[in-house]
């Protein structure tokens, strides 16, 4: 979307005086990194959460178990399972969003991903679909250095291989998605059609990074960039898919450009405040023994 269309979008949702007031909250992936602080953050709210994942009955790719867990609900948080860019991904939220407001489910936020091209025809698939829709642009997440296969590499190899050479990045609190995530939910239509752009507080190497994880844990981690073919190489080594390989290597090949080497507004904007700083969560998950070996 142009800076001028989202300017008009936003200037007509603010002159729209809807007011739709959220109770209960389907949350996807509410096990996942992003979802499951959503959850909490909704609880701590006074919403009621319905977590939506294959333990409670909701799977993405079948249709036919989405009925029953957004029939009743008031709003809806879509993180799709892989990559919001991923192949197939703009057709099943795109059904799912649809699927959603047939029910009555009309207000919807979706995690994207922010300078990822290939995630606009998920978030278009969504503004399709007749819903009030928020979008929340995302940056790369703190918490993918402790949650996930970059941990593991750093616990067992005393180092991370990635495909980010130089480039910087603001990397992002999840916790600040989930309280963004609970402000629309909680704030009426005030960001319905809107497009939300959060990023961490400054800017990293993914080495400065790793350095600031080594400083707080006494180990003597390092970096290493490599080739967007050769982690992808490596991917396949490992066992993933080559469709998956592709997928995410042509994603790391955009989103690692240095296209996202700037800050964004969108934590202080909803919740006037500034992110939480990337320091802040190293020196919690060293206290708690995440990177020990």
């Amino acid at each position: 979307m142009t800076n001028t269309a989202e300017n008009a979008t936003r200037n007509t949702t603010q002159n729209t005086t809807r007011n739709t007031q959220v109770r209960t909250v389907v949350v996807t992936g509410a096990t996942g990194r992003t979802g499951s602080r959503v959850a909490r953050a909704a609880e701590a709210a006074g919403l009621t959460v319905r977590a939506a994942s294959r333990a409670t009955g909701f799977d993405w790719w079948d249709a036919s178990t989405w009925a029953d867990t957004l029939r009743g609900a008031d709003a809806a948080y879509l993180a799709h399972p892989s990559d919001v860019g991923a192949p197939g991904a703009a057709d099943v939220v795109g059904a799912l969003a649809r699927e959603a407001v047939g029910l009555g489910v009309r207000r919807l936020v979706l995690l994207s991903a922010r300078g990822e091209d290939q995630a606009l025809p998920t978030e278009e698939a969504l503004r399709a679909s007749g819903a009030d829709w928020t979008v929340v642009r995302a940056a790369w997440f703190a918490q993918n250095f402790s949650e996930g296969p970059l941990v593991a590499e750093l616990r067992e190899s005393g180092g991370l291989v990635f495909p980010a050479d130089g480039v910087r990045e603001p990397f992002l609190d999840v916790r600040d998605i989930a309280d963004v995530v609970v402000r629309v939910l909680t704030s009426g239509d005030r960001y319905a059609e809107r497009i939300l752009t959060l990023s961490g507080a400054r800017l990293l190497t993914f080495g400065e990074a790793v350095a600031e994880i080594a400083a707080a844990t006494g180990r003597p981690l390092t970096y290493r960039a490599a080739s967007t073919r050769d982690y992808g190489e490596a991917l396949a080594g490992f066992g993933v898919p080559p469709e998956e390989v592709a997928g995410m290597t042509e994603i790391f090949r955009t989103l690692l450009d240095g296209r996202n080497a700037h800050l964004s507004d969108g934590v202080r904007e909803v919740l006037g405040r500034a992110p939480r700083d990337f320091g802040d969560f190293v020196r919690e998950e060293a206290a708690a023994g995440t990177w020990k070996a």
